[in-house]
């Protein structure tokens, strides 16, 4: 049985082919090929417009022509006893109908019988066929001696009775002529001109995508110990351009990012390897010879702390690189930050009491922020243990929450060893302490601000500093 293969499939397979062809092409082609299919489109319809307005002016020129011959020849005709003639019959044979015209008119009269009553004489010995299959006064094309003309079939009335039929007919040889040459002109043309557009814009794509393939270059040469490379950028700015801009951006933060994962980690292993030493030091010296009892306590509880410290700063650093890659889940819910700031102050009492220290809570209503909780109080931890552990004995520290500009601000004033100005654009890189040699006995791991500044940032919290060496240090979170 013969399979039937419906005509929705065949272009269906058509266009599936014409997909994967254009799927394995380069670029470059690829962009010239939608060109021209657009541009072949694009001319299809103007060569099938072009063929169409010529072909109606043809057509319409004739048609012209052959309803004035109807016109001028009806008023003409003459009927005597159920003949039909003209009124100056010699004059018309006179006519150019008996002369080689380049588009000659044929003239030919029907009586009520059928019967040819007159005829035009370039006829001769052909006659124009009625077709009465055809409405009258309907214009149709026919053939005459194997060549093809265009007929018209009009009644001839006498007294609103019907007495016969005049037909006129016209040549079509020279219009089709012209139209089939102008069809192969078409025809041509259109290929020619398709592959001409196609290699122009093939060269065109190429020179387009140069910097694309500029692009490619420099990523080729960009490793992970080469990240210095960037792309040339284009004259115009245009997409490549932006682009090409686009991708410098990215590599710069990405030698950023890694730049200061190779700093954090060398930090980091600074750190780390500061108190292991201190403890493998202590140990080696209590075991060179027998102690006693006071003596093997005060380096046992010496290594408890620097133990103590170590964890310390292994939280920290946990909690850093935690932050970072950005993995913390944050719960952003209806925040009181008077309680959050009351509970951190009460964590310190001992070192308050210790230092004397005076804490000053301006509140002078209930401040609800919108944030992590957990986050938040993080920040706040941070924040007052630097105050704390900054500030000189019997000094003071000022909290205070207010409102400005529409905004809940959290102030946090301290007293103490201040910051120089040039390093206040520096207290927020990991592990940098400002002046930690002259004051050695204020222990820390200078993350306690990286913390609170990459906190701030996931939570859209800003944060300002001010400080003056020997005077003081002021720092404001400025919640959105």
């Amino acid at each position: 049985m013969k399979k039937i293969i419906s005509k929705p499939f065949v272009v269906l397979v058509i266009l599936q082919t014409i997909k994967r062809i254009m799927f394995q092409l380069s670029f470059k082609n690829r962009i010239a090929s939608n060109y021209i299919i657009t541009t072949g489109l694009l001319i299809f319809v103007v060569f099938f417009g072009i063929y169409s307005i010529v072909k109606f002016s043809v057509y319409t020129h004739i048609n012209n022509d052959i309803r004035t011959e109807v016109e001028k020849h009806l008023t003409e005709i003459e009927i005597k006893s159920n003949h039909i003639g003209l009124i100056h019959n010699d004059e018309w044979r006179e006519r150019e109908h008996n002369t080689v015209a380049v588009n000659p008119v044929f003239i030919q009269f029907y009586d009520k019988n059928g019967v040819i009553a007159e005829k035009s004489p370039n006829l001769k010995i052909q006659t124009l066929l009625f077709n009465s299959k055809i409405k009258d006064y309907e214009l149709f094309d026919t053939k005459l001696v194997d060549k093809s003309i265009r007929q018209i079939q009009v009644p001839i009335f006498e007294n609103s009775t019907k007495r016969g039929y005049l037909l006129v007919a016209m040549s079509l040889e020279d219009s089709i002529m012209v139209l089939n040459n102008l069809s192969k002109i078409l025809i041509i043309a259109y290929p020619l001109i398709l592959l001409i557009l196609f290699v122009i814009a093939r060269l065109i794509a190429g020179r387009s995508i140069k910097p694309i393939s500029a692009i490619i270059e420099t990523s080729n040469i960009i490793t992970k110990d080469n990240l210095k490379s960037r792309i040339l950028l284009p004259q115009n700015k245009d997409e490549l351009f932006v682009l090409s801009e686009t991708i410098n951006n990215l590599l710069d933060r990405i030698e950023n990012t890694i730049d200061r994962e190779k700093q954090f980690t060398s930090d980091a292993s600074h750190e780390l390897r500061t108190p292991l030493t201190i403890i493998k030091g202590t140990l080696e010296v209590l075991i060179r010879k027998p102690r006693n009892e006071d003596e093997y306590k005060e380096k046992i509880n010496f290594c408890i702390s620097e133990v103590n410290r170590l964890n310390y700063l292994v939280d920290q650093l946990l909690l850093l690189a935690r932050f970072e890659n950005q993995k913390q889940s944050i719960k952003i819910e209806k925040t009181y930050l008077n309680a959050i700031i009351l509970d951190t102050v009460s964590q310190y009492s001992s070192i308050i009491q210790t230092k004397n220290i005076h804490i000053s809570s301006n509140f002078d209503k209930d401040y609800y922020v919108t944030s992590d909780n957990y986050l938040l109080s993080i920040i706040i931890n941070n924040l007052i243990s630097n105050a704390l552990k900054y500030s000189n004995n019997n000094s003071n520290i000022n909290i205070t929450i207010f409102e400005n500009e529409g905004k809940i601000k959290c102030q946090i004033t301290d007293f103490g060893i201040g910051i120089p100005k040039e390093d206040l654009q520096k207290i927020f890189n990991q592990f940098y302490r400002s002046k930690a040699i002259e004051h050695i006995e204020i222990k820390g791991t200078g993350l306690g601000l990286s913390i609170v500044k990459r906190l701030s940032a996931l939570l859209n919290i800003d944060v300002q500093i001010s400080s003056q060496e020997n005077i003081g240090t002021t720092l404001i979170l400025s919640f959105s």
